[in-house]
């Protein structure tokens, strides 16, 4: 077994843990579906490879690809760390040339996770990243959510902000705000209908992460796990949707005719 890397912060585990599960499951759906229990997987946007190495140490193959040459260079040395680089690949490039790096039709699972809400167009986006999937495929899709930003900001007392977000087509709190768009379940599900995919379950993230004080996490052990346990039992449920941080929906490319 290749050796683990250095695990991440508490912050980082609260934030990337939910999702990951929602990923694994997936996978391991997906390598039952196919019958193939090592997969391709494209990871846009992927960074230093955080999921793309986890993904790797399961045997599936990795594609990653980001636009800065520092984090492909961070994630070729995270991928021979954890002992599998020969499963994970970088290229440099966006969703604007995705296609063009990546290849069309050549994964059975694609990761987009805080990409979208960067993107000019949302919906071209989605739709390229569509076409990398084979038919079946399926995709991981993680965007900021408009009712977390709204919370944060009026709980921080920029109640200004908060109506400005509230009432933004975008969910923007100003001029300021480095965040161009921001998604409620409506909005981003729609987005992936329009890219030709089928949406599937939907759930919230960074529900309590973003909001409990980092003092309390970093130094009580079993008040980071029973955080951790609650923003796991709470992703599901529908009443915490809207106040999520991030939205997550896990989309499926229709099979092929006769599969």
């Amino acid at each position: 077994m290749p050796s683990e890397p250095t695990a991440p912060g508490p912050h980082t585990a609260l934030r990337l843990g939910v999702v990951w599960d929602l990923v694994l499951r997936a996978l391991q759906n997906a390598a039952e579906a196919t019958g193939r229990p090592s997969l391709d997987l494209l990871d846009t946007g992927g960074g230093s490879g955080i999921f793309a190495v986890r993904a790797a140490r399961l045997g599936h193959r990795v594609t990653v690809v980001d636009p800065s040459p520092d984090a492909l260079f961070a994630l070729e040395r995270r991928a021979a760390e954890a002992g599998v680089a020969g499963l994970v690949h970088g290229v440099q490039g966006d969703t604007g040339d995705l296609l063009e790096v990546a290849g069309r039709e050549r994964y059975d699972m694609v990761l987009c996770h805080g990409v979208l809400e960067y993107v000019d167009d949302p919906v071209t986006a989605v739709a390229a990243v569509a076409g990398t999937l084979r038919p079946g495929g399926a995709l991981s899709l993680l965007a900021a959510g408009l009712g977390g930003a709204v919370l944060s900001r009026a709980l921080a007392g920029r109640f200004t902000e908060a109506r400005q977000a509230l009432g933004d087509p975008e969910g923007r709190w100003g001029a300021s705000d480095p965040v161009p768009h921001r998604f409620t379940t409506q909005r981003l599900t729609g987005v992936v209908s329009a890219a030709g995919l089928v949406p599937g379950a939907l759930h919230g993230v960074r529900i309590f992460a973003d909001l409990v004080p980092g003092a309390l996490v970093d130094t009580e052990p079993e008040a980071l796990q029973a955080l951790i346990r609650l923003e796991t039992e709470a992703a599901a449920h529908p009443a915490f949707l809207a106040v999520a941080g991030q939205l997550h929906v896990l989309a499926h490319r229709a099979p092929a005719p006769g599969a």
